[in-house]
C-alpha cells in the first residue's frame, strides 16, 4: 500500500520505496539468487540491511604465521619461492612462500596451473589471507581466501563481517548484495527522543546501519554496541508503538467508572480462613483503581502456581456487582469452570451475590432459565466456558469480563466477550509465569499485575528425578501411598499408543496400573474423552473414590484436589519447563507433604538434564520461565504458532529486556503527548512504522 489509505493516514514515504523493491533490482542479484535469499526470509533490500553480521574474521595484517594457532585465519605478506606441481593425479599443487619469520605452503587441489603461476609469480611479493593449518608439522594455507598484489592490500577489511548464509548464497554474494542494499538506505528524520539518544550514545539511523555492517572488532558485533543497540531499540519501539496504539484504541470509547461500596468485598474477606498476601492486596487495589477510572481496564493478572489469582478475580467481580453491574469469569475447560464455581460459590453466598455456571452441557429449560435470569440482571456473576460467546447469552449490565488462562483463547474471542457489554472492563489471568520481556512483547497493550507470593500454608513440593527403569519401585511406593489413603496423579505425554511417536500413552499406563493396584482405585482422564466421562473421572478423584488418576496434560491448569500429594510425570524430558511447573502445581495444596517424581528415559541429553535439574532445584516459576527463555528462545517458550511474538531481526528478547521496558514507556508517553502522531517526531515515527512493517498500526490512529 503506497498511496493514502481510507483512514487518512498517508502511505509509505517515497524515500523508502527503493528498500521495498524486489531483490532482483540490486546489482548482481538475479531471479535464481533471489530464490536462494527467500530461504532466509529475505525478499527485499530492506530485509538485507537488517541482516546483521553474526561475527567477524580478524584479517589484520601480521608479520608472520609464527605463533598463530592452527585453525585461525592469518593475513601475511609473503614472497613466492617456487611452484611444485603434483607428481600424481589427485595430489595437491603447492606454492612455497616465506613471510618475515618462516616458510609455508599455499595448497590447491585440482588447480589451473597457468592461473596460479600468473597469480603468484616466483620472486614477487603478495598478500595472502586464509585459514592456517599444520600438515606433517609444516604450516600451510589451503585455497587461500585472498591472494593480492601489495597495491590492493587495502581491499581486505581488517575485520570481515560473517553473515548467516544458506545454500546458493556464499559470503561474497551476501556481502555484495548487502553493500548494494545499504546504498539505498535513505536519510530519515529522527524518531528517537533526543535526550534518550544522547544519554545512550546512539548514532543516527544511517550511521548505525553502516557501523553494524562494518565492525572494527568483536565489541562491534555485540548486542550492546551502540549501533546494534540503537537498531534493536528501533524494532522494539516500533512494536511497542503498535501495542500502544492498539491499547489506545481498545480504551476508546471510554469505560464507565465502577466504584464499589466495599460491603460485599468485606464480607468475602471475612469469610476467608486466611489473610490475603500483600501481593493479592496490591493486585486487587490496582484492579479496583482501574475499574473506578473512566478508562476501560485492560489488565493482565499474572501469578505463579497457587498464588491465589481466583480470590483476586472474585474481589474484582464483587466490585462490579457493588457498582450495580454484572461480572463474567471465562474458563478454558468445563472442568475448570465448574471448579471455579465450586470454589467461589460459598464466598459469593457470603457476600450476597448470586453466582451461576454456564457450559456447553446446559440445555433445554435449565439453560433458558439461566439466560433469562442473566438478561434480567438476577445473576450477578456468571462462570462459563466458550458457551458464553453464543449470541443468545445477553447480560443486563456487564461491567467486568475476566478470561482465565489467556493462552487458551484467541484475540477474536476476547473481543467477542468484550462486546457482551458496552465499555466493559477486561481482566486477563494466567498461571503461566512469563518472563518480563515476553510479557511486554505479547501483552504490551495490557497493564500488568503480578502475584509473586504464595498464600500462607502452601507447602513446598519435593521434586526428584528417576530413570524409567525403576518404574517397579515407583508402582510399589504408589500402592503403599494409596493404602494409606493418599492420592496421586500419573501424567503421560500421549493419549494412546502411536507407531510414529515412541512415547508412553495414558490408556496403556492406565491398563497396566489397574492390573497391579486394588480394583476401582485407578481412574483415567484425557482430552479425547466425552465430557461426561471426563467429569465423572474427575469427580471420583476429587471425592477420593479413586486414588490414582492417570491423565494427560488436561489436568495442567487449575485442577484443585488438596488430598493429592504425589505427582508422577513420565518422560518428563518431553515436556516444556513451564508445563512441568504447572503440573507440579497440582500437588502441595493440602496438609500432607507432597512429592513430584520426574521419570525420564536414558540417556538424557545435556540440555534435558539441565532443564530437569532446574525444576528439581527451584519452585520459583518466574525463575524457571527466565531460564526456559534463555535455553529455548521466545518462540518455543510460548509456542510459535499462537505466540503473537514478532520475529525481530536485530533485537534479542533474552538479553535486551531493559530496552523493551524503555521502548514501552517511551511509546506510551509519546502517544499521550501526540495521539495522532502529527508532530515532527510523530511523522518520523510513522516512517519507522512503515520501515519496520508495523504500518497496519497507523490505521488505529484517531485522526482529528
Amino acid at each position: 500500500m503506497d498511496g493514502p489509505d481510507r483512514c487518512g493516514v498517508s502511505g509509505r514515504p517515497p524515500q523508502l520505496f527503493p528498500l521495498f523493491a524486489g531483490l532482483e533490482t540490486l546489482d548482481g542479484v538475479g531471479a535464481k539468487t533471489a530464490a536462494h535469499f527467500a530461504q532466509m526470509d529475505v525478499s527485499r533490500p530492506r530485509d538485507l540491511i537488517f541482516t546483521l553480521p553474526q561475527g567477524i574474521i580478524d584479517r589484520r595484517l601480521r608479520d608472520s604465521v609464527v605463533g598463530a594457532a592452527a585453525g585461525s585465519v592469518v593475513t601475511v605478506k609473503v614472497r613466492v619461492l617456487r611452484h611444485q606441481a603434483p607428481a600424481q593425479k589427485g595430489r595437491p599443487y603447492r606454492v612455497t612462500v616465506e613471510d618475515a619469520g618462516t616458510s609455508l605452503s599455499l595448497v590447491w587441489f585440482r588447480p589451473n596451473e597457468g592461473y596460479l603461476k600468473n597469480l603468484l609469480p616466483v620472486g614477487e611479493d603478495r598478500i595472502v589471507s586464509g585459514k592456517l593449518e599444520l600438515f606433517d608439522g609444516l604450516a600451510q594455507i589451503a585455497h587461500p581466501d585472498h591472494v593480492l598484489p601489495l597495491t590492493e592490500a587495502a581491499t581486505i577489511r581488517p575485520f570481515e563481517p560473517v553473515y548467516p548464509l544458506t545454500a546458493g548464497i556464499g559470503g561474497r554474494v551476501m556481502s555484495r548484495a548487502i553493500t548494494a542494499a545499504l546504498a539505498r538506505a535513505p536519510g530519515l528524520d529522527e524518531w528517537i527522543d533526543p535526550a534518550l539518544k544522547a544519554q545512550r550514545g546512539w548514532p543516527d539511523w544511517q550511521q548505525a546501519l553502516a557501523a553494524a555492517h562494518d565492525p572494527n572488532g568483536a565489541d562491534d558485533v555485540s548486542p550492546r554496541s551502540p549501533a546494534r543497540e540503537r537498531l534493536a531499540y528501533d524494532e522494539l519501539f516500533a512494536h511497542q508503538m503498535t501495542l500502544a496504539l492498539a491499547r489506545a484504541q481498545a480504551r476508546s470509547p471510554k469505560g464507565r467508572p465502577a466504584i464499589g461500596t466495599g460491603i460485599m468485598r468485606d464480607k468475602v474477606l471475612a469469610a476467608l480462613d486466611f489473610s490475603p498476601t500483600a501481593a493479592q492486596r496490591r493486585a486487587a487495589a490496582e484492579i479496583a483503581a482501574d475499574m473506578a477510572s473512566d478508562r476501560r481496564m485492560y489488565r493482565l493478572l499474572q501469578g505463579d502456581v497457587g498464588a491465589g489469582k481466583t480470590l483476586v478475580a472474585l474481589l474484582a467481580l464483587v466490585t462490579a456487582v457493588e457498582a450495580g453491574g454484572q461480572g463474567v469469569l471465562m474458563a478454558p475447560t468445563e472442568i475448570l469452570a465448574r471448579q471455579h464455581r465450586d470454589a467461589l460459590a460459598p464466598l459469593a453466598d457470603a457476600a450476597g451475590c448470586r453466582l451461576e455456571v454456564l457450559t456447553g452441557r446446559d440445555s433445554g429449560q435449565g439453560r433458558a432459565a439461566k439466560l433469562a435470569a442473566l438478561a434480567a440482571g438476577e445473576i450477578d456473576i456468571l462462570v462459563g466456558t466458550h458457551a458464553v460467546f453464543q449470541a443468545d447469552v445477553q447480560f443486563a449490565d456487564l461491567r467486568l469480563a475476566i478470561v482465565d488462562e489467556q493462552h487458551r483463547f484467541g484475540v477474536r474471542q476476547r473481543l467477542e466477550l468484550g462486546e457482551k457489554g458496552a465499555r466493559t472492563d477486561f481482566l486477563v489471568m494466567t498461571a503461566t509465569p512469563i518472563p518480563r520481556s515476553l510479557a511486554m512483547t505479547q501483552y504490551g497493550d495490557l497493564d500488568l499485575s503480578v502475584l509473586d507470593e504464595k498464600p500462607p500454608g502452601r507447602k513446598s513440593v519435593k521434586t526428584a528425578l528417576m530413570a524409567v527403569d525403576r518404574l517397579d519401585d515407583v508402582v510399589t511406593h504408589l500402592r503403599k501411598a494409596a493404602d494409606e489413603g493418599r492420592q496421586a496423579y500419573w501424567v503421560c505425554p500421549l493419549v494412546e499408543e502411536s507407531e510414529s511417536v515412541p512415547m508412553v500413552a495414558a490408556e496403556q499406563r492406565f491398563a497396566q496400573l489397574r492390573a497391579v493396584l486394588p480394583e476401582g482405585t485407578v481412574g483415567l482422564v484425557h482430552g479425547q474423552m466425552p465430557a461426561e466421562r471426563k467429569d465423572r473421572a474427575m469427580a471420583d478423584f476429587v471425592a477420593g473414590v479413586t486414588k490414582v488418576l492417570v491423565a494427560t496434560t488436561v489436568i495442567e491448569v487449575g485442577v484443585n484436589v488438596p488430598n493429592a500429594s504425589i505427582m508422577v510425570i513420565e518422560q518428563a524430558e518431553s515436556f516444556g519447563l513451564a508445563q512441568l511447573h504447572q503440573l507440579r502445581g497440582r500437588v502441595g495444596r493440602g496438609a500432607a507433604s507432597s512429592t513430584c517424581l520426574l521419570l525420564y528415559d536414558t540417556p538424557l541429553s545435556e540440555t534435558a538434564a539441565r532443564r530437569l535439574m532446574l525444576l528439581r532445584d527451584t519452585e520459583d516459576g518466574f525463575r524457571i520461565a527466565e531460564e526456559d527463555l534463555a535455553m529455548r528462545g521466545a518462540g518455543d517458550v510460548i509456542g510459535v504458532a499462537q505466540s503473537g511474538i514478532p520475529r525481530f531481526r536485530v533485537a534479542d528478547l533474552e538479553t535486551q529486556t531493559d530496552l523493551m521496558a524503555l521502548a514501552q514507556s517511551d511509546a506510551r508517553a509519546c502517544l499521550a503527548r501526540d495521539s495522532t502522531l502529527s508532530s515532527p517526531r510523530g511523522t518520523a515515527i510513522r516512517a519507522l512504522l512503515w520501515l519496520l512493517e508495523q504500518d497496519k498500526a497507523l490505521k488505529l490512529l484517531h485522526v482529528g
